[in-house]
């Protein structure tokens, strides 16, 4: 530094010099400064400006380096500011984190920290605080490295209520930081809080932030914390920017405002300030009603497509025929345990690739549920065709006897199926809605498995097979076309998209052997409402049921809206017993 810094000076004349610098030159007279001097005094003239300037150097090499020295005492904390949280008041504690809050510099952020995680002790009989991690101790207040961990070390004990104090305290403080998420975050922990000193740090943030999305949280949180202003016209402005939030804990900051206490007085005295209180509340209702409806809609698109993937199975095999196959379920649930055994082959050979386990294990179920399907058409059910009751009571028992088989394979409880990465997480959107990834995933599943088995069944021979045999049995028989083989091939068919079904479902709820027994009742209500064999009965009939179960919930309780829903088909098969969609031929019209 010194030697950049160092002029050179160079003569030009016997009346002037130059002197250069790493940042330009200067030309001097001087005659005009010295006066005319023989060339030995010049000599000296030059010698002893150089000198000075050097000295100039130094000196101010000197005050920064003293000044860097300096710096880290100025950082330091006043060790008896951090004195009471080795006590038992809590107000106290929480005093001291608003004071660390306010000092904002490193070893306060780093005293915050520690008792974030628990890291802060007392020694000396509670008289000095450090932190302690991983065996390194340093003084809480200078943040000096100490000796060995004392015997007597106490770790200081923190409620909820200040630990709260400290996750905001932190939040505040991440204001400040330069990766935009941070501030985000630490803007969105800052909605909720309390504390009105936190106010002129949300406000400096608030004039230094550039984006736009922080900038709007921040508004939103300092607009929050000036509804405790003592100033009448500060709350006002501060009710009126609250209009533009969806937090739920704004919407009950701006009705306990306008709520009248018992003796007819309101907690905000200002006839203004409650009136654009109560706009605000108007505002953000009318939203939240709307983010609702979004929620339950989304919801009901869910369940209609667990639903769908459930039923559309059934749909194929009760619609060719005319089985009633109460193991229906038991086929979602050998699904499902064909996930987990997926993933225990994934996470014992392939832990590289556990993430694309639930890949794998597409057809995987598909073959299992559908060897299990025709096994049992081809041994017990081909025996009772045209015998409804026996193939009702035949197939509930079938289904304990899966029930049974799995309990004793893989126990009686349930089993962990974990959802890779690419499934876990969802997306946050305004009012607290949350679409989550593994029920969007599923959606689009149960929409590819229904175009699949539609492509099966229009584009393909033995699709052909199936809707002749469905329409017209023995005019099928009579045409060359191999009735029982068509019937193994059809109930396998439907019983490995129950097996994919099951993999859905591994996804989003519990895997046990009673898995099937939740969804059994609703599929026949599907294939019933929707008409025997018809898929786009079934789409309708999947995805009607499930929203309106989904917008009845939230009025009626889970079990009342089912209950309903139930009333409802009664009332619709009444009037229309073919269901939704009537299925087309000379067999169905006799």
């Amino acid at each position: 530094m010194l030697g950049q810094m160092r002029p050179r000076i160079e003569r030009i004349d016997e009346r002037h010099i130059a002197m250069r610098t790493t940042h330009g030159h200067a030309q001097i007279d001087t005659e005009a400064v010295f006066g005319h001097h023989e060339p030995a005094v010049f000599g000296e003239y030059v010698r002893e400006i150089a000198r000075m300037l050097i000295k100039a150097v130094f000196i101010t090499w000197i005050v920064a380096l003293c000044v860097f020295a300096i710096e880290p005492a100025r950082a330091a904390v006043d060790p008896a500011a951090l004195t009471p949280l080795a006590s038992d008041e809590t107000e106290a504690k929480v005093e001291v984190v608003r004071k660390l809050v306010a000092n904002g510099d490193a070893q306060a952020r780093r005293v915050l920290d520690a008792l974030a995680r628990d890291a802060v002790y007392t020694i000396d009989g509670g008289k000095r605080l450090v932190i302690i991690d991983e065996e390194q101790m340093q003084d809480a207040a200078t943040g000096a490295a100490l000796g060995a961990t004392p015997a007597d070390a106490d770790s200081v004990v923190l409620n909820n209520l200040v630990r709260g104090e400290i996750d905001l305290g932190i939040a505040a403080l991440d204001l400040e930081a330069p990766e935009r998420e941070t501030r985000l975050a630490a803007a969105k922990e800052l909605q909720g809080a309390d504390n009105e000193e936190l106010l002129p740090i949300i406000e400096r943030a608030l004039a230094k932030e550039s984006d736009a999305e922080v900038q709007g949280v921040l508004a939103l949180a300092g607009a929050a914390l000036g509804l405790k202003s003592p100033d009448a016209e500060h709350r006002l402005k501060a009710a009126h920017a609250l209009a533009r939030s969806d937090d739920p804990q704004v919407r009950q900051l701006l009705a306990t405002l306008v709520t009248a206490n018992g003796d007819g007085s309101f907690a905000e005295a200002d006839a203004r300030v409650r009136a654009a209180a109560q706009a605000s509340l108007d505002d953000i209702n009318a939203r939240l009603r709307k983010y609702e409806f979004m929620s339950s809609l989304f919801s009901g698109i869910s369940l209609g497509s667990i639903l769908l993937l459930a039923a559309l199975g059934l749909a194929i095999t009760y619609g060719l025929m005319g089985i009633i196959n109460m193991a229906h379920g038991e086929f979602l649930m050998l699904g499902a345990y064909s996930t987990y055994l997926a993933q225990s082959f994934f996470r014992a050979y392939l832990p590289g690739a556990f993430d694309w386990y639930v890949v794998a294990a597409l057809p995987v179920a598909f073959l299992v549920t559908a060897c299990v399907g025709m096994a049992l058409e081809r041994t017990v059910l081909r025996w009772l065709y045209g015998r409804p009751l026996e193939t009702l009571l035949t197939t509930w028992g079938v289904s304990l006897l899966l029930i049974q088989a799995c309990r004793t394979l893989f126990g009686a409880q349930n089993v962990e199926v974990e959802n890779p990465a690419w499934l876990s997480g969802g997306f946050a959107l305004a009012g607290g809605l949350v679409i989550p990834y593994n029920r969007v995933v599923i959606i689009g599943f149960a929409f590819a498995v229904l175009l699949a088995v539609w492509l099966m069944l229009t584009r393909t021979r033995m699709g052909l097979f199936v809707r002749g045999v469905t329409q017209n049995r023995s005019m099928a028989s009579c045409c060359g076309v191999p009735t029982h083989r068509v019937d193994m091939l059809t109930f396998g068919l439907g019983s490995g998209v129950a097996g994919l079904g099951g993999v859905a479902l591994s996804q989003i709820g519990n895997v046990g052997p009673d898995l099937g027994q939740s969804y059994i009742v609703d599929s026949f209500m599907v294939v019933v409402l929707g008409g025997v064999g018809q898929l786009a009965g079934t789409v309708i009939a999947a995805l009607g049921l499930g929203s309106i179960a989904k917008f009845l919930e939230p009025m009626s309780g889970a079990v009342l809206a089912k209950i309903m829903v139930l009333i409802f088909i009664i009332l619709f098969i009444q009037k229309r017993p073919q269901g939704l969609f009537a299925l087309k031929g000379r067999s169905a019209e006799a």
